[in-house]
């Protein structure tokens, strides 16, 4: 869900604007630049700012202040890795401004639900997968694709609702009669696109998916 900050006060955006540069400073400091030395994965990683840039295009306009569209922020993190998928979240979303989104007031709020928090879901995710559950093929893709996207979709969703009622532009009853209801529907599409995405890069592409590898999830299988 893409808000506008104009629905925040002053304050809140100042809080979160310095949680979202202390993160967005660790993750470009983190980040693995030396990977982007290979041009084939340097072109692979804007060109997913793009493609990201071009998905959060295509939304539903369900009022004024807010919009919903797939985040498609699984598969970024799956290839790329939190660093990368924090700075390119924020690129896609400068992208998105420039060509007219929910307005530069909002863009700190929209870059914590729409990336910060959707990216970390999917590292934990991974993590925890890779900890406890069979390190398989099959696992990865249903798990850290399909499942994951689900759910930090929803997660975002819900997040960006609390901060509207936290800010008093909407009831917590309004939402729950109006929009809640319909929020699981994001669940579907967000875990078909990212778990396709990712399908397809690992049979044919397996080495734009840096959280895969053959050795780890195929070999001996």
């Amino acid at each position: 869900m893409e808000l506008a900050g104009g629905l925040f006060s002053e304050t809140l955006r100042w809080w979160l604007g310095a949680v979202y540069t202390l993160i967005l400073f660790s993750a470009i400091r983190l980040a693995s630049w030396r990977r982007l030395y290979n041009s084939e994965q340097l072109n692979v990683f804007f060109g997913s700012c793009v493609v990201l840039l071009l998905l959060w295009q295509v939304r539903a306009q369900v009022d004024p202040a807010w919009s919903f569209h797939l985040l498609g922020i699984t598969a970024l993190t799956l290839m790329f890795g939190w660093s990368f998928a924090i700075i390119g979240s924020s690129i896609a979303l400068v992208g998105v401004n420039l060509n007219g989104g929910q307005g530069w007031d909002g863009f700190v709020l929209n870059a914590m639900t729409l990336g910060v928090v959707p990216v970390t879901l999917t590292q934990v995710s991974l993590v925890l997968a890779r900890s406890y559950l069979p390190r398989n093929f099959f696992v990865y893709v249903l798990v850290n694709a399909f499942l994951t996207a689900g759910f930090a979709a929803l997660a975002s969703g819900y997040l960006a609702a609390g901060l509207l009622v936290l800010s008093g532009s909407f009831s917590l009853i309004e939402l729950k009669q109006n929009f809640l209801p319909f929020f699981p529907l994001m669940f579907l599409p967000e875990a078909m696109v990212n778990g396709w995405i990712i399908t397809i890069l690992v049979l044919y592409r397996p080495n734009w998916v840096g959280s895969f590898s053959d050795e780890f999830y195929l070999k001996g299988k």
